[in-house]
C-alpha cells in the first residue's frame, strides 16, 4: 500500500488550474451572464468575467467541491470592484427606466427575469437583486460584500422588488421620476 504524501493529498484536496478552466468553459454562459447582470455592461461584464478566471487561477488554494461557488464569488468580487455600487444614502447613481423586452429573458432559480429590467435597476440594487434574489445570498453576506448595512441591503432588495412589481403590474406611466418609454408602453399594450 503506497503512502500519499502531505503535496499529494493537498493536490487532491485542492482545485487546479486546471480545474478552474473548466469550470469557466463548462460554466461559460451562467459565469457570463452572472457578470453582465452584476454589471449592466457588456464590455465591463466580459472585463469581470477575464480577471474572475485568471484571478481563479492564481488564488488555487480553494478545495475541490468549492471550486464552483468560488468562480462565482470572484465574478461578483471583481464586478463590485468595477463599480463600486453604493446604497442611495451614499449618493448611488440615478435611477434609469426600466425597459422590458420580450426576448432577452433569463432564468434563474427565481424564475424569469428581463435582463433589460435587471440592468435598468441602479447599480446598488441591481447587485443586491442579483446577490440576494437571483444567486439566493443572505442579506447578511451580500451586506459584508458591498461594505454596507443588512437594513441598506433589505432596504434595496425591498425596492428592487416594488421596482419589478410596478413595472409588472402595469404601475403608473412614471417609473422611479422618469418617463417610461415609448417601447415599454407600447409592450406593455
Amino acid at each position: 500500500m503506497l503512502k500519499r504524501t502531505h503535496s499529494e493529498n493537498a493536490a487532491t484536496l485542492y482545485a487546479s488550474c486546471e480545474d478552474f478552466r473548466r469550470i469557466f468553459e463548462e460554466d461559460l454562459q451562467s459565469l457570463y451572464q452572472l457578470s453582465f447582470l452584476l454589471t449592466g455592461d457588456h464590455q465591463k461584464a466580459e472585463r469581470c468575467f477575464v480577471a474572475g478566471l485568471a484571478d481563479c487561477v492564481k488564488e488555487s488554494r480553494v478545495f475541490r467541491e468549492w471550486a464552483r461557488a468560488w468562480a462565482k464569488r470572484v465574478i461578483v468580487k471583481n464586478a463590485i470592484r468595477e463599480l463600486h455600487p453604493q446604497s442611495s444614502h451614499s449618493n448611488s447613481s440615478a435611477h434609469v427606466p426600466i425597459i422590458c423586452s420580450p426576448n432577452r429573458q433569463l432564468s434563474g432559480p427565481s424564475g424569469h427575469f428581463d435582463t433589460d429590467a435587471v440592468s435598468g435597476l441602479a447599480d446598488f440594487e441591481r447587485f443586491v437583486f442579483v446577490l440576494c434574489v437571483l444567486e439566493r445570498y443572505r442579506g447578511h453576506e451580500c451586506a459584508l460584500l458591498l461594505g454596507c448595512s443588512d437594513s441598506e441591503v433589505r432596504e434595496a432588495r425591498t425596492q428592487a422588488i416594488e421596482q419589478f412589481a410596478n413595472f409588472r403590474s402595469g404601475g403608473s406611466d412614471r417609473y422611479d421620476g422618469h418617463e417610461r418609454s415609448g417601447q415599454a408602453e407600447a409592450l406593455k399594450a
